[in-house]
């Protein structure tokens, strides 16, 4: 009985204390739950909405970094550098770590001289930024002394600068670019995605003194560098182009002045120039307001600014009518001898000089505008039309060049009978230089215009636009080349080349209220050589010149500039000269 009694009691105790370990286990549990969950819904209340102390300093473990890649050069035909990318440091400023927010700024200035005030105003803005930018480039000496300092949470940010070694040369064909090195004018533009490079990063986990851990393989991104591009231009020609030009616009007093030069067998651009004197008292100037703020972002009005090319215009026409057969080059033509002509509709055609009954070969050499209107009116309106798109008048090139314009041509709804007799003129017809230089390069080779490139490194196919035969070419050739000796271009012989070119003088279109300035001139002169196998076709428009100096005619005032630039370039290429002694003698006669 005494045994059965404890062993009962014995039993008892034990489910007790069975029971009471499963409550507290429970408890535990439950508790525990609790904790969790409590810190769970912490974790996400501050996850969606952490107050103001933990946004103030949380950060992501991760930090990137980026590396930029190197923008391509520009380079001439002869790789010289146009353009080219070094390293700059700019300063910046991570708040969180400097020690004295409220000295920093002084201390800087007296550094390297950036304005306190301003510094300070900048950080003030942007307390909780960790990358606060202070400066542009530094100078050497401004980098060495922060450098030096060692000043806690001021750092340098490596960043490329674009330097342009040829200084003014071709500044506004070459262009610019802005602070990100992304292109902003000319060329810099115009092949941005040639020249940008592709930036590169690296993503690391860090630790709490942002030392990198680890670096996942896909997180890792090299930079990818440009390669140059190398240019059409030649910058010996084209220094000698801008001083020639420059020369001959401060001796007329003239209001700006545009050159070009190509070679005409490959279409590419060797040289190109574009200058504005301002005058004070001359309405209608050129103009360019982008220029004014920054030479490199202004526009390049040899491909912008269409002219009215006056006489220089006539060879097109001429060649046209006589492969038409509406006018043989010995055929007398009714001239005046000293009063204007009178086309049939009774409009008055004056000439510089009247000579009489003229052949239509020396219509061009004397480069008369009654000769031209009499054929003028044998040609249908149609055809006239076709002549002008034949040489590419009103349509663009397509060289490359930002900006470029197809010129002012009447439509055919608009076009009437002072059209037809002012367009064999040169008169009421817009042209670029860019334009002219390829139409006349039809001269220069067997009748077609070539594909205008301003990349050395084109591999394109050309296009090769017919506009006469290859006879009619030559042919119109060798009356261009009698121009120099006996015609208007007598002033810009070359005593070693045998050039072929055309004169010309146009009044200068009113800017307000329509009509043209009487005594006011578009003066150019467009030639090429040597005469045998041209190797160069040159273009110079000279703006306004100053009549009052007594030299406005294109013949002296854009023909020796032509003439020099010729010689200048075929001597660097090595061409030989093609003039014989004798006729040397004969130039230098004349």
């Amino acid at each position: 009985m005494v045994a059965e009694d404890l062993h009962e009691g014995t039993g008892t105790g034990a489910d007790w204390q069975s029971r009471r370990i499963a409550a507290w286990g429970i408890a535990a549990v439950v508790c525990s739950l609790i904790g969790l969950l409590i810190v769970t819904a912490r974790v996400i209340q501050l996850k969606i909405a952490p107050g103001d102390q933990l946004t103030a300093v949380m950060v992501d473990p991760f930090s990137t970094r980026t590396s930029v890649g190197r923008r391509g050069d520009l380079v001439d035909r002869s790789g010289r550098l146009l353009a080219t990318s070094t390293i700059g440091w700019r300063l910046f400023v991570d708040p969180a770590e400097v020690e004295d927010l409220a000295t920093i700024g002084v201390r800087i200035q007296s550094l390297i001289g950036l304005d306190a005030v301003e510094i300070d105003k900048r950080l003030s803005r942007r307390l909780r930024s960790r990358f606060v930018a202070l400066s542009d480039i530094l100078e050497d000496w401004q980098v060495d002394r922060i450098q030096s300092a060692d000043l806690p949470g001021v750092g340098l940010e490596r960043r490329q600068v674009r330097v342009y070694p040829q200084e003014h040369s071709a500044a506004r064909l070459v262009g610019t670019v802005g602070f990100d090195h992304e292109g902003l004018g000319g060329l810099e533009h115009a092949l941005e995605s040639r020249l940008g490079g592709t930036p590169g990063s690296v993503r690391y986990l860090r630790d709490v003194r942002r030392r990198p851990l680890w670096v996942a393989s896909h997180e890792y991104r090299p930079q990818v560098d440009a390669e140059p591009v190398r240019l059409s231009i030649d910058m010996a020609i084209q220094r000698y182009v801008e001083h020639r030009l420059q020369v001959a616009v401060d001796s007329c007093n003239a209001g700006g002045g545009r050159a070009i030069v190509i070679d005409p067998d490959s279409g590419e651009i060797l040289a190109l120039a574009d200058i504005i004197s301002e005058r004070e008292g001359w309405p209608g100037q050129p103009e360019d307001p982008l220029r004014d703020k920054h030479e490199r972002l202004g526009r390049n009005r040899c491909v912008s600014d269409p002219y009215e090319p006056g006489s220089t215009f006539k060879p097109f026409i001429w060649a046209v009518a006589t492969e038409a057969g509406l006018a043989e080059s010995e055929e007398v033509l009714p001239t005046p001898a000293a009063v204007p002509y009178r086309t049939s509709t009774g409009r008055r055609v004056r000439d510089v000089h009247y000579y009489g009954p003229m052949s239509w070969r020396r219509v061009l050499v004397k480069s008369l505008n009654s000769g031209m209107a009499i054929v003028a009116e044998r040609m249908s309106p149609e055809l006239m039309q076709s002549c002008v798109h034949r040489f590419g008048f009103g349509q663009r090139t397509g060289c490359g060049i930002a900006g470029e314009t197809a010129g002012l041509v009447t439509p055919g709804a608009s076009w009437t009978s002072y059209s037809q007799v002012s367009v064999a003129m040169g008169h009421e017809i817009g042209v670029t230089p860019l334009q002219m230089v390829r139409g006349f390069s039809a001269f220069a080779r067997d009748g077609t215009l070539p594909s205008l490139r301003l990349l050395a490194d084109d591999d394109a196919s050309p296009v090769e636009q017919r506009a006469i035969d290859a006879s009619t070419a030559l042919f119109v050739r060798e009356i261009m080349e009698e121009v120099m000796t006996d015609g208007t271009g007598r002033a810009s012989q070359s005593e070693q080349y045998r050039l072929f070119g055309k004169s010309g003088t146009a009044q200068l279109p009113r800017v307000e209220g329509g009509g043209y300035h009487e005594d006011r001139y578009i003066s150019s002169f467009i030639a090429g050589a040597p005469f045998d196998q041209p190797r160069v076709v040159v273009l110079c428009v000279i703006d306004d010149p100053d009549r009052s100096l007594g030299a406005w005619y294109g013949g002296r005032v854009a023909g020796p500039v032509v003439r020099d630039m010729i010689d200048f370039s075929l001597k660097y290429l090595g061409v030989p000269a093609d003039k014989m002694p004798e006729d040397r003698a004969f130039s230098a006669s004349r």
